[in-house]
């Protein structure tokens, strides 16, 4: 457990990085997740928890598959030790997921504080990366939570700008790190966030997107629904007929294409409420991935799933951080949403299939073991993902009880009718097919 001196450092530190001129008050919107409290624990279950954490880190590299695909080892062994997984379901996990992970490798050269923004954005300095955050661990002895403080928060471009970048995956890294309270994990966050840099992190900030389009919105186009500007978005002619196939390799060629109209529809989310707006980002993830697809044939998107696992990041993350931070990671979170609609080729949301969901006589217990079941027995649901989502699905019902039965009808449907993900453009599905083939199993 973070001790109490630790995280006044944290308190003391972002405080300062974010000029908040003695005003330490964190987000309140909602209450933070419990960490974790495994690391000291004798039992079987805690035990095996921070051993695998712990082979993962040292043992295989956070990008593989030529640099292209991301290790989600700690986020199934950290949602499935959370759903009450056993030891035993932990090693299986562990020895299933990490067939394909590969080792790291040598980076060209090491990286100093004189020079480690240079190589951002740079996969080939994942190792460099490493070591040069852990040599920072040591010289902040052994305070996490005071290096991510240092290297996320803190410059006029902080790393946090880009923490959408990869697909989210830095700040879903980062989330995992602060719910498990694990340094390994916060580690590898910081160096999928210097290695995932692109160009989307210029966008994120109070004046970043002002000075690309600053006379292109008056302020009575903003609105406070995401759902409604979707539905604008999918109406818009403007992107009828640009974009061949779905898929992440859209990214590039959508901003250089369509940036300023891009820009617009992120312009237009009016933030005054962070509580609301996350709880609606939420919602509308789960809606997104749930019922996107034609009826009776279900159909569910890896690259739209990124906006669930993404919003609980936020979830976890927006406690730990001052209110001033709050709207900067709902607004990239927002962005986000636009650019994974734009490329997946805008589908038609249809709540009606998750509304029309029975749920009677079904409880979380019964939801959660029938996945860990499912995964470990059918082989075509082997993959990070799904078990994420179910346990995304459960918290989310615990933190907006009164949305329990949403995000339950939500779950039931997606356990019961998983197959595999979908989404990817031919290039991407043909990559799939060839990782399986050498990992020997389906993904």
């Amino acid at each position: 457990m973070t001790s109490l001196i630790s995280f006044q450092r944290w308190i003391d530190l972002v405080a300062n990085v974010f000029s908040l001129s003695g005003n330490t008050e964190l987000f309140d919107g909602f209450p933070g997740v419990q960490p974790s409290d495994y690391e000291t624990s004798t039992t079987k279950r805690d035990r095996t928890l921070k051993h695998l954490l712990r082979a993962n880190h040292h043992n295989y590299a956070v990008m593989y598959h030529n640099q292209q695909f991301h290790n989600h080892l700690p986020h199934v062994l950290g949602s499935a030790y959370l759903m009450g997984a056993s030891a035993e379901q932990l090693q299986e996990l562990y020895d299933e997921e990490s067939i394909e992970l590969e080792a790291w490798e040598d980076s060209p050269q090491e990286i100093t504080r004189d020079d480690w923004r240079d190589y951002l954005g740079d996969i080939s300095y994942q190792r460099a990366y490493l070591d040069f955050f852990e040599d920072e661990l040591v010289r902040m002895d052994y305070d996490w939570k005071k290096v991510v403080a240092q290297y996320i928060l803190v410059g006029p471009e902080p790393l946090i700008h880009g923490a959408i970048c990869g697909l989210g995956h830095p700040l879903i890294h980062l989330g995992y790190a602060f719910e498990l309270d694990n340094r390994e994990i916060a580690m590898e966050a910081l160096v999928l966030a210097a290695t995932n840099y692109d160009f989307l992190h210029r966008y994120v900030g109070a004046t970043a997107v002002t000075n690309v389009i600053s006379d292109l919105l008056e302020t009575s186009d903003t609105s406070s629904r995401p759902v409604e500007i979707l539905e604008e978005l999918r109406n818009d002619s403007r992107f009828d007929g640009i974009l061949d196939e779905p898929g992440e390799n859209n990214i590039p060629r959508l901003f250089e294409i369509r940036e300023e109209v891009i820009l617009g529809y992120y312009q237009k989310l009016s933030v005054s409420d962070i509580t609301a707006s996350h709880r609606e980002l939420t919602k509308l993830a789960t809606l997104m991935l749930c019922t996107t697809h034609e009826p009776g044939t279900p159909q569910y998107d890896f690259f739209i799933g990124h906006l669930l696992t993404t919003a609980y990041a936020l979830r976890t993350l927006l406690p730990e951080l001052p209110h001033q931070a709050a709207p900067t990671l709902i607004q990239a979170h927002w962005l986000f949403f636009v650019v994974i609609y734009c490329i997946q080729l805008r589908p038609k949301i249809k709540p009606e299939l998750i509304n029309n969901v029975d749920a009677e006589g079904k409880s979380w217990n019964q939801i959660c073991a029938e996945a860990l079941r499912k995964k470990k027995v059918e082989g075509n649901v082997a993959d990070t993902h799904y078990i994420k989502v179910v346990r995304i699905l459960k918290e989310m019902a615990t933190l907006w009880k009164d949305e329990d039965e949403f995000y339950m009808k939500a779950a039931i449907k997606f356990v019961s009718e998983f197959k595999d993900w979908s989404g990817f453009g031919t290039t991407e599905e043909r990559e799939r097919g060839l990782e399986a083939q050498v990992a020997g199993c389906s993904l």
